[in-house]
């Protein structure tokens, strides 16, 4: 057995010192398949397992019935699961957009005043049907509005506080 591992280790020592086109030439000879990949690491790893397992061989015969064994006993159902509890009642609870709402709407609805202090000064922004209005101007988006207050583009909805995980608005 001594002198199988150390021929395995020769190979996988001689596999190391291959180049990338070597690898996927040796590839070929012991999976008898090209392969597509010009990794050399993954190239080597595979190649390394596989003079391994052809010298020392794959799962052991014990190892083999112990997963049949496994497979046959596995815990199947007998019984159909249960329905779901419907309400005694037969109420059901129904959800649905408000009028006019599209799934992407993040916004909220006309009329909202959004605000946030930034660098010591209140900036205040109303939810228009068409756009933001600050200072008297109308914006077509709050990116523009942030934009106007910050003089660097910002992500609107993260300026005002109105994505998942910020401030919340005020």
């Amino acid at each position: 057995m001594a002198a199988s591992s150390a021929g395995v280790e020769q190979a996988v020592a001689a596999l190391g010192r291959m180049t990338v086109g070597q690898l996927r030439e040796k590839y070929l000879e012991l999976f008898g398949e090209p392969t597509r990949s010009g990794n050399r690491d993954f190239l080597f790893k595979r190649l390394a397992w596989r003079v391994q397992s052809l010298a020392e061989g794959t799962l052991s015969e014990r190892a083999r019935r112990r997963a049949e064994e496994l497979a046959r006993d596995a815990d199947l159902r007998t019984t159909l699961p249960r329905p779901p509890k419907q309400p005694s009642d037969g109420a059901k609870t129904v959800t649905a957009p408000a009028p006019g709402a599209t799934a992407h709407d993040r916004l909220p609805i006309a009329g909202t005043v959004l605000t946030r202090k930034y660098r010591g000064r209140q900036v205040e922004a109303k939810v228009l049907p068409n756009g933001f209005e600050y200072e008297g101007q109308v914006y077509r988006s709050l990116s523009a509005v942030a934009k106007a207050v910050t003089g660097s583009h910002w992500n609107g909805h993260l300026f005002f506080g109105l994505t998942a995980g910020s401030r919340s608005a005020k």
